[in-house]
Order: structure tokens, then sequence, then C-alpha cells
């Protein structure tokens, strides 16, 4: 007897649709994790200067940051000069 790889996954994804809003959200996160890195590509940045290079409001920057520090994307790098801000790079 053969056994069919797969099939369970197959079966539930038949099953249960994704509905269009978790899609749209996954979507946003992706577009916007895209651009964080972007940005971060060039050097370390507080979630002022991401805010301000982004032009997104600073909550909705810490939103994703958070996010992208959590999966293990973006890691935590010195304070900035006037003690006031960490500042965020892309993790080796």
């Amino acid at each position: 007897m053969e056994i069919e790889k797969g099939k369970t996954f197959k079966y539930l994804k038949e099953k249960r649709e994704v509905s269009q809003q978790a899609k749209d959200q996954l979507k946003e996160f992706n577009r916007m994790k895209k651009s964080i890195l972007e940005a971060l590509k060039e050097g370390e940045l507080t979630i002022i200067a991401l805010s301000e290079k982004l032009n997104m409001p600073e909550p909705e920057v810490v939103y994703y940051l958070m996010s992208l520090v959590k999966y293990g994307f973006v890691a935590t790098g010195e304070v900035d000069d006037m003690d006031e801000y960490f500042t965020y790079k892309i993790k080796q």
C-alpha cells in the first residue's frame, strides 16, 4: 500500500478556507517587512528615523518593528548619542 504524502493538508485546505481579511493582513505585513528591512540595509536606525524615512506614524512602525524583532529578522542595536532611543538593525 502506497502512502500519499500531504493528503491531510490537501483535505484540510479544501475544507477550511482562509479569510480574505487574513490574506490582506499577511500581504500588508510582508509589504511593511520588506520596506523596513530595505531601510535598515543602509544602517542602524531608531524608531523615529524609521518613521520619518518610511513616512509612517511611530506607533505603526513600533508594531511592525517589534514583530520583526520577535520573529528574528531585526535585532536591537546600541543606544543613540543622546541616550534616548535604541537603534535597530538587520539580524545577522
